[in-house]
């Protein structure tokens, strides 16, 4: 894929989001590899609302930008450089923009229209055609919903995050169907597990249950064992980005967005795979603790998918929930566990 500006084989990179956890992981494999297909990546504007810090060996220029999505200034600020690959995951996460309306709208929705605008802005002559790999969610759907969803089915979200994600999706589709840039929505499973402290979002737990008692630590359970869920590792995550980044874009067709391959599990399944993994020391570090507001957006989300269109275009995800804990143990726990 050659840059957008100039036609070489050289490629200016933006991430927003970049100090979250999926962005980290991302610009370490961009600074590994160096290349984003074909195109030797020369530079990358990395933002968040906090100074994101490149790996010290990464081989490109590095712009680094703390601002908050929020301010109408930031966006046209962010594709100032007319980055040629832009990886857009500054969200405010789901249970927060639950909470926080205003907040949720203001990043989520307002953040990335202005995105979008600034780039039509800088596209008027003709010249400038970026690519943008755009982080949606399962939380797309809501209820009632089907054992498995397949890529027919309707995008109707029933959670404030949800609707932003969907919102943004729609955008996308028809900034690309009008030539504005060429963008790929990917609607990621849940992210398990998620290295780091627990964050605000409603599907924490998920991750909590397995990377809490791993490291000796206790984690509270707030839904049934019987609840169903669609995850996909860290590693995974960067793996759905790296290859949108590159995808042909006449093989997606005019439908931007695409749901995600992943593993689906019940909660009571994720913690007899750590049981097998790990031990019932380990398991005897979960805590029962309902909370009926994580129970209630959790019960809207979708238990599982058939990603047929993901699967044919060369998506790939984990192959199990174990194999999803032995990623976690193997890339963030250096192979042990507290036992």
């Amino acid at each position: 894929m050659a840059a957008a500006n100039n036609g070489e084989d050289c490629m200016h990179v933006l991430v927003t989001g970049a100090a979250g956890m999926i962005g980290r992981k991302l610009v370490e494999r961009l600074a590994e590899e160096g290349r984003i297909g074909g195109a030797e990546i020369t530079r990358a504007t990395l933002h968040d609302i906090v100074a994101p810090q490149a790996p010290s060996f990464a081989p490109f220029t590095v712009e680094s930008i703390a601002a908050d999505f929020a301010d109408p200034a930031v966006p046209a600020r962010l594709v100032s450089g007319k980055p040629d690959l832009i990886f857009h995951l500054a969200a405010i996460v789901s249970g927060e923009a639950e909470t926080d309306f205003d907040k949720g709208y203001a990043i989520n929705l307002d953040g990335t229209r202005r995105l979008f605008d600034a780039l039509r802005a800088l596209g008027d002559d003709g010249t400038y055609h970026p690519r943008i790999v755009y982080a949606s969610s399962v939380a797309a759907f809501g209820a009632p919903l089907p054992d498995l969803i397949d890529d027919e089915f309707l995008q109707a979200p029933l959670t404030s995050y949800g609707t932003q994600k969907v919102i943004g999706e729609l955008l996308l589709t028809d900034y690309t169907r009008k030539g504005i840039f060429t963008g790929i929505g990917i609607r990621l499973p849940t992210i398990c597990v998620r290295p780091g402290k627990p964050n605000k979002a409603a599907s924490g737990f998920f991750s909590n249950i397995i990377r809490e008692p791993l490291a000796g630590h206790e984690a509270v359970l707030p839904v049934d064992e019987s609840v169903t869920h669609w995850h996909a590792s860290p590693r995974s995550a960067i793996g759905f980005m790296m290859h949108a980044a590159t995808l042909d874009s006449e093989k997606i067709g005019p439908r931007r967005n695409l749901n995600m391959p992943g593993v689906r599990a019940t909660v009571g399944e994720q913690i007899e795979a750590l049981r097998r993994i790990a031990g019932e020391n380990v398991v005897a570090r979960i805590r029962r603790e309902p909370d009926e507001m994580i129970r209630a957006i959790v019960g809207n989300w979708a238990r599982g998918f058939s990603p047929k269109r993901a699967l044919a275009l060369g998506f790939t995800a984990d192959e199990s929930f174990e194999a999803i804990i032995r990623t976690h143990i193997e890339d963030e726990l250096g192979g042990e566990f507290v036992r």
